[in-house]
């Protein structure tokens, strides 16, 4: 039976995970936009941001926001764009469990009917005039993102394998490899050599499987999603670890297909999240720096 595992985007592990080491926080605000030098008086408040999106008119979304007593989430307006907010008390966030989930929870309701662009967990500002004001400064580069992310969600994709079954496979199909085993065997003496060389032709013969079932896997889903990115593999089992953005009207497209690759390769394990915001596909931080400087 192939095993395809869909987690809900609110799966805490793997929230946590984005948010700690930033790989989808990649639409970044100036670093430490709570300190420029001044001081912050105890229990001082501010405005937490979770996403930028279209928005001509002032929206709330209810009590969703970070905070042991759920915040009141809501927009400061820009324009024709918005910062998605709730205040919250001027410090550090912790990526805690519920801090992160509270953070997804409102990126998850919102991007429900809106294009998402998400902020890195943890982006606090001082007042609603400096988020205006980031608004203004890096309008133009909020807008172009808006546009090219305009329906479009995230999905990530997992590709997993036993090495040891793997191996088996290779031996079983691979003659020179299967009779060196042998030779290694059945030889009452020194081995060392032929183990040696044994290494590394499984290790070639690995390489190539994992690099063959990859560019299959990319090449099969690459007519129902709108890109791809491909990032480093975690531990010995990973063979596989990408993010697709997908057309929100090819999501059950997307979906289909991932199962169909799933009963193909099944002897592999795929780890299938989503929908997410676009966090692999949105990086602007540079000019959101260049607009702090600029204030």
């Amino acid at each position: 039976m192939p095993d395809v595992e869909k987690k809900k985007a609110r799966a805490a592990k793997a929230a946590a995970r984005r948010s700690r080491d930033g790989a989808g926080a990649r639409a970044l605000a100036p670093e430490m936009p709570v300190d420029n030098g001044t001081k912050v008086e105890s229990g001082a408040r501010g405005k937490y941001v979770y996403c930028i999106i279209h928005s001509s008119e002032p929206l709330r979304f209810g009590p969703l926001g970070i905070g042991a007593d759920p915040a009141d989430v809501h927009t400061v307006n820009y324009k024709d764009i918005a910062a998605v907010v709730s205040d919250t008390p001027i410090e550090v966030h912790d990526p805690t469990r519920e801090n992160v989930l509270a953070h997804e929870r409102v990126n998850e309701t919102v991007m429900r009917k809106y294009t998402v662009i998400p902020m890195s967990f943890g982006t606090v500002f001082k007042t609603r005039d400096d988020i205006v004001e980031l608004l203004r400064s890096a309008y133009d580069a909020f807008h172009d993102v808006l546009v090219k992310m305009q329906d479009k969600l995230e999905f990530g994709l997992k590709v997993l394998w036993d090495r040891d079954v793997m191996i088996r496979e290779i031996e079983r199909a691979d003659e020179d490899i299967r009779n060196l085993k042998g030779q290694i065997g059945a030889t009452k003496g020194s081995t060392y050599f032929a183990r040696m060389q044994y290494g590394r032709l499984v290790d070639a013969a690995l390489q190539s499987m994992s690099e063959k079932y990859v560019a299959e896997i990319f090449e099969a889903l690459r007519d129902v999603a709108v890109a791809s990115r491909a990032n480093k593999p975690i531990g010995d089992k990973m063979i596989m670890n990408a993010a697709f953005l997908v057309a929100r009207d090819k999501e059950q497209a997307f979906d289909h297909r991932v199962k169909q690759i799933g009963a193909k390769y099944d002897k592999l394990t795929f780890k299938y999240t989503g929908p997410w915001p676009p966090y692999n596909f949105v990086n602007i931080r540079l000019k959101l720096e260049r607009a702090k400087e600029g204030k």
